[in-house]
């Protein structure tokens, strides 16, 4: 395990084109804040679904003026409402897996805020890893916070003086589409309010 800021420093020292995802949850505030020591104006994409909690989008834009950040939402090119009531596979395909990786072609670092307490699903997260793009596109996919807990996340915003997202206040400890995001159902696991209990991942972070 490498401490989150040294990672970074590393991974930036090689790196001509990074990113960074953001859905402008904790971890994914806390990483845009390290990044920014290092790059101010690293890109952040912003997977708009169109489904997102109206505080979502506001506190999206609170934090991108107040940290003058080089935000690019990315959006469907045909977006369609309700998807999800018919698919909600299809719906986060059409909405979020498509739009990001299209997106994520042109660089060569992509920071995530994933961490292995999130769900079991991410157990196995390692700080570094390649991840393949359907068009075969090969980048490094880098999550500092792997190892991270919630605590470690909140303490650090706390000490950097980091407003987090007002739905966390609400019960909510994984936030994601207004329609498929409920308060957990099972307090050993974070994200237990996503998707109905259904899956606990959309597609992005299941390499092939």
């Amino acid at each position: 395990m490498t401490d989150p800021v040294d990672l970074i420093a590393a991974e930036l020292a090689d790196s001509a084109r990074p990113c960074v995802t953001s859905s402008f949850q904790a971890e994914c505030v806390v990483l845009v804040h390290m990044l920014r020591a290092h790059v101010p104006d690293v890109p952040v994409l912003f997977l708009d679904t169109v489904h997102h909690f109206a505080e979502t989008y506001a506190y999206r834009d609170a934090i991108a003026a107040r940290w003058g950040l080089n935000l690019v939402n990315l959006r469907a090119a045909d977006p369609q409402p309700g998807l999800w009531r018919e698919s909600t596979s299809a719906c986060c395909a059409r909405h979020k897996v498509g739009p990001l990786f299209d997106a994520l072609e042109p660089y060569d670092r992509w920071f995530t805020g994933l961490r292995r307490e999130q769900s079991p699903s991410r157990a196995g997260l390692e700080q570094v890893e390649s991840f393949r793009l359907p068009t075969a596109t090969v980048l490094r996919k880098i999550s500092p916070l792997a190892h991270w807990t919630t605590k470690q996340v909140w303490d650090y915003a706390k000490a950097h003086d980091i407003p987090l997202l007002p739905l966390y206040q609400q019960g909510y400890s994984s936030i994601g589409c207004e329609p498929c995001t409920t308060r957990p159902t099972d307090a050993e696991n974070a994200r237990s309010g996503r998707w109905g209990g259904t899956k606990l991942e959309c597609g992005i972070h299941i390499q092939s």
